[in-house]
């Protein structure tokens, strides 16, 4: 009992207070911090559905969407079922965007998915990512080119020479 009142906040001693045996303090506080039955199955229930709806969006790195895999499967720990690795590897790959088609074929093909670890799909990512994000960072440098509105239409072709001359440099660089 000593061990229990000294491990809770001043909030939860209040509930465990008056108990003599350590068993029913326990108990107490394990429905307070579980719920009853019901409750629990009601909370496995949303998780699951939030486990099942999550995807990876575009603009998302693979680290923060490992972080939220990671903090639902903690809730399903904390809630007293925990998921499988082959799980988790399987959401993960089933839920990134279209950028990782060409990655998350290579790995199912490559590798026993049923055996693979969750930190090893995510370096595997991760390495990925980061080689595609190099890629794309060089072919972002773009030349703009001028447009004529209507206006310089109606007006007749009264570009002048140097217009032309700089838009054919801008068009050579």
């Amino acid at each position: 009992m000593n061990a229990l009142s000294n491990g809770v906040d001043k909030n939860m001693l209040r509930l465990i207070k008056k108990c003599t045996v350590a068993k029913n303090a326990w108990e107490i506080l394990k429905r307070a911090h579980e719920g009853t039955t019901t409750v629990k199955s009601a909370k496995l229930q949303l998780l699951t559905t939030k486990f099942e709806n999550l995807r990876m969006l575009e603009d998302e790195s693979i680290h923060d969407y490992y972080l939220n895999i990671l903090d639902i499967a903690n809730a399903f720990d904390s809630l007293g079922e925990k998921i499988s690795d082959e799980k988790l590897v399987k959401k993960i790959l089933r839920s990134l965007p279209k950028r990782f088609d060409m990655k998350v074929t290579s790995i199912e093909e490559a590798h026993d998915i049923s055996g693979m670890k969750v930190d090893e799909l995510v370096g595997s990512l991760q390495d990925f990512e980061l080689v595609v994000d190099n890629r794309t960072e060089k072919k972002d440098k773009s030349v703009a080119f001028t447009s004529n509105t209507e206006n310089d239409v109606i007006l007749g072709d009264s570009v002048s020479n140097e217009d032309l001359s700089e838009n054919l440099v801008m068009l050579g660089r």
